[in-house]
């Protein structure tokens, strides 16, 4: 992929933020509700808390998770960090990738299933719980941008062989 021009570069850099942020403030929205629903006697909140977790898994989870997800890989392709050269935009890809297919196809189904219900299980804690850690984790390395290059990273930042010269000669 080309690089992308300054003014694109920035412009999807926000973007990839804005989003990213609103993931985690979803999913610790989710976790709060979730354990509004469980520790509540009230049926009455438990199910408003629910039907609220529908709302936000209905609308707003895949979404956000697919535009943090393209956004990211834009980014990673569209600028020198690349998605392979080092081990923390590698290991933000794998962890959005897995987190993205787990919201589409356990957590947004969970909330459907448990919402149908009206009664919440510890499911409704657990998993927005493992969300919300892996999610401030990503921020980290995002933020700190530990361990460096991979080995493709460390490879095509190393002049060939070819180019190099024995000491003494040359």
């Amino acid at each position: 992929m080309k690089p992308l021009k300054r003014p694109l570069r920035r412009g999807v850099l926000v973007a990839h933020v804005a989003v990213s942020v609103s993931w985690l403030g979803l999913t610790v929205g989710l976790l709060v509700l979730g354990l509004a629903a469980f520790l509540t006697a009230d049926a009455t909140l438990a199910q408003a808390a629910t039907r609220a977790m529908k709302l936000f898994g209905d609308w707003l989870v895949v979404p956000v998770a697919l535009l943090s997800l393209v956004s990211g890989l834009v980014l990673s392709l569209g600028t020198p960090w690349g998605l392979a050269r080092h081990r923390w935009v590698w290991t933000k890809f794998w962890l959005t990738l897995i987190t993205t297919g787990l919201s589409a196809f356990s957590l947004r189904p969970g909330i459907n299933e448990v919402a149908a219900r009206g009664a919440a299980d510890i499911d409704l804690v657990v998993a927005p719980s493992v969300a919300t850690a892996t999610y401030l984790f990503i921020t980290a390395i995002s933020v700190l941008k530990p361990w460096g290059p991979t080995r493709r990273g460390r490879r095509l930042w190393q002049p060939p062989h070819a180019a190099r010269t024995p000491l003494g000669h040359g």
